[in-house]
């Protein structure tokens, strides 16, 4: 017995729960029916009180009648582990744009919802053209969104989509033309509105020209060989270079109403009546700006070359090459008249200019040429 067992207490059975007795053999049974009186009581093996004591009876019933809620707890326990419990949602049943580390989603994936709990959208690809001119009248419609067809038959006629049926679309509402013309000839015969609109725009195009020339661009020829080398005139003409076309230049006429003219530019000009005269030509000019109103010209030999001096200092003047200098005479000094300008052609010999016929009043300036657009091979900026 170990030290924590409790000695054991001799039990009193009562008769239902002492054993029965083992059978006995017919020969016994006899021997005792003949001597009754002599023979002694039988002595019953009775069994230990070890064997059937109280709390080993009450272990075993501990074991055997256990509630299955003890043995549930146990497992729970068990089952409970931090290790052995599978996470909150399983990554598989995560949509796939969701990263396995970020929380689940507060509500269900849009395709986990039924069709009918999803808000209605009706496509506009599903939609006829008409039925959105209906929404949107086609006045207030920009033109890339009006369609490029338009049907003839008329609403109601038929038995086919789209005209014959309950569902049938109107025809579109007559688009109103934004061009005046259009509106002008509204009502009219087809071929008398193509006339007018092409008698519009042939007299359009011309006014547009007009307009150029007279206040903005106008061309020029150059008829004589005063400003060679810079621009050519076409032989037969004396002095002049080129065989093929005389220079053809555009004058900006615009300019000298935005500002004053400035020595070196060559400029288009009308000539006063003197250049008639001295001359045998009138009319438009082309020379190059040497003296502005107020100072003084003056033209001096040299080797019978001419300078130019303004104001008694000699001008620098690039553009004139060395052989077209040669003079006959001086000229000058002259004092330059306020709102006059002294013009002078390139080559100096072969020149009409202000040395002869005087200076030339603001009013007569035309424009300044800024450009050479014929022929090709002389186009040039000046």
């Amino acid at each position: 017995m170990s030290d924590h067992d409790e000695p054991v207490e001799p039990v009193e059975h009562v008769p239902s729960e002492l054993p029965s007795p083992e059978p006995v053999e017919r020969p016994a049974q006899d021997a005792l029916q003949a001597e009754p009186a002599a023979a002694a009581p039988v002595a019953l093996p009775r069994p230990e009180a070890v064997e059937r004591s109280s709390w080993e009876q009450l272990r075993v019933e501990r074991v055997v009648e256990r509630s299955s809620w003890e043995h549930l707890r146990v497992e729970q326990v068990v089952e409970r582990s931090s290790w052995e419990q599978p996470p909150v949602e399983p990554v598989v049943e995560r949509s796939p744009w969701e990263l396995p580390w970020q929380l689940p989603r507060a509500e269900p994936v849009i395709v986990e919802r039924s069709p009918w709990e999803l808000p209605r959208a009706e496509p506009v690809v599903e939609r006829s053209p008409w039925e959105l001119l209906q929404e949107d009248p086609i006045e207030h419609r920009p033109d890339w969104e009006l369609p490029s067809f338009e049907p003839s038959v008329p609403a109601g006629a038929g038995d086919g989509w789209p005209y014959g049926s309950e569902h049938a679309i109107p025809p579109p509402a007559h688009r109103r033309s934004r061009n005046p013309v259009d509106r002008m000839t509204e009502g009219l015969p087809h071929g008398l509105r193509v006339t007018i609109d092409w008698i519009v725009t042939i007299v359009g195009a011309v006014a547009i020209v007009l307009l150029v020339k007279a206040f903005v661009v106008n061309p020029y020829r150059i008829p004589s060989s005063s400003m060679e080398p810079t621009l050519h005139c076409k032989t037969p003409s004396a002095g002049c270079l080129s065989t093929f076309s005389s220079d053809r230049v555009l004058a900006n006429r615009f300019l000298y109403r935005l500002r004053d003219p400035r020595r070196g530019e060559i400029i288009v000009f009308k000539t006063p009546p003197a250049a008639q005269i001295q001359c045998g030509a009138g009319g438009t000019f082309v020379k190059r700006l040497i003296g502005l109103p107020g100072e003084t010209i003056e033209l001096r030999l040299r080797q019978g070359n001419g300078y130019v001096y303004i104001n008694g200092k000699p001008l620098q003047e690039p553009y004139i090459q060395r052989s077209r200098r040669s003079e006959t005479q001086a000229f000058g000094p002259t004092r330059i008249k306020q709102g006059q300008y002294f013009m002078m052609g390139d080559n100096r010999a072969a020149s009409c200019d202000s040395r002869r016929w005087g200076s030339v009043p603001r009013a007569n300036l035309i424009g300044k040429v800024f450009a050479t657009y014929w022929p090709p091979n002389r186009i040039s900026l000046h």
